[in-house]
């Protein structure tokens, strides 16, 4: 994570009040959350996990780890729950609900004061980030007096020669395809659900395809790609070129379209932690001031309205959640790819290989 240091982080969290009640003072419990590994850890450690063992005696166990789905159905499979909370992605969270395998969330404790959007209050998780799959473009690799302003923008190679990047993935560019083809975001899964939807996407991207000079895998290769001039357009990750556009390289990032993607936490059944759980929701997920360090430390913002009273206007108008940006995407569905997902990946993989 560029520029940041323990130093920086543990200063900002120790300049922050604690969130946490202190109900739990003396328990020595240990709390295992699931989550993130590398600087996103860093950076959970010093805001929150810290903090939180300082003001209940619980420790916090962090786990990095990856597959969370099947992590998890091996758990109940066994009957051994070895997580209290995770941190899961939507189509991991999607599967672990309709499958039954998470508590639901007691919201009078988890946000007694009712701070957070309804969109963020699930009946079994709470969103805890955002990011969002973007359309970044190398402004000095646009024509004279144009400007890329959406996915019908970069399906345009005539008016926006340059090569162009996309992620090697179904989920997102079925969207983007749709969106380039003059769909309306709120009609996107509806009609993804049908043959005659698929189809339509799947023929923008034949349009398109030849146009790809790379397809990335990994959220680094596309900033690399940016800086160092291989593509003049792709799709990104939000957070990657706010810290390009640090650096100084000419790139901007086109919010309309963008595919908001939220991480949820949730609490995992079989777990004798559920009180514990709950207090840490709640310090994760009201702490206004906490929530706003940690979206200028790492740009995958909490949906916590108030985060921004915290912000410069500035550094707000680079996050997903901002209201400006969040009124021009669309929210990834996570039940519709957890039903869709081994089907429509399958016809991506042929796609890809034609």
């Amino acid at each position: 994570m560029t520029g940041i240091t323990k130093r920086h982080l543990m200063a900002g969290a120790l300049a922050l009040p604690l969130a946490a009640g202190g109900a739990f003072a003396a328990q020595a419990d240990t709390l295992t959350v699931a989550g993130s590994g590398g600087g996103l850890a860093q950076v959970m450690d010093m805001l929150y996990d810290q903090p939180f063992t300082e003001a209940t005696g619980i420790q916090i166990n962090a786990l990095a780890t990856t597959d969370r789905a099947s992590a998890l159905q091996a758990m109940m499979r066994s009957g051994n729950t070895i997580w209290d909370v995770a941190e899961l992605s939507p189509v991991d969270y999607a599967i672990a609900s309709t499958n039954g395998w998470l508590v639901p969330i007691d919201w009078s404790r988890a946000d007694p004061d009712g701070l957070l959007p309804d969109e963020a209050r699930l009946e079994d998780a709470a969103v805890v980030a955002t990011y969002s799959t973007i359309l970044a473009v190398r402004s000095d690799r646009l024509p004279e007096g144009q400007a890329m302003q959406s996915w019908a923008d970069f399906w345009d190679v005539e008016t926006f020669p340059g090569p162009r990047g996309l992620q090697n993935s179904v989920m997102d560019n079925l969207e983007f395809a749709l969106l380039a083809d003059g769909v309306e975001r709120a009609d996107i899964y509806d009609l993804l659900a049908t043959d005659e939807g698929v189809d339509r996407a799947f023929a923008m991207l034949d349009e398109i395809k030849p146009h790809i000079t790379a397809w990335w895998t990994a959220g680094a290769q596309p900033v690399q790609m940016l800086a160092d001039g291989e593509v003049a357009f792709t799709s990104a990750w939000n957070g990657r070129i706010t810290q390009l556009q640090a650096e100084g390289v000419p790139a901007d990032m086109i919010w309309q379209g963008g595919a908001l993607k939220p991480s949820y936490m949730a609490i995992i059944r079989g777990t004798d932690m559920e009180d514990a759980a709950h207090e840490y929701l709640r310090m994760l997920l009201t702490d206004a001031e906490r929530a706003a360090q940690f979206a200028e430390l790492v740009a995958y913002p909490a949906m916590l309205p108030q985060l921004y009273d915290h912000l410069s206007a500035e550094a707000g108008a680079n996050l997903p959640t901002h209201p400006d940006n969040m009124d021009v995407q669309f929210v990834t569905n996570a039940l519709f790819w957890a039903e869709h997902m081994d089907r429509l990946r399958e016809r991506w993989d042929e796609w890809m290989l034609e």
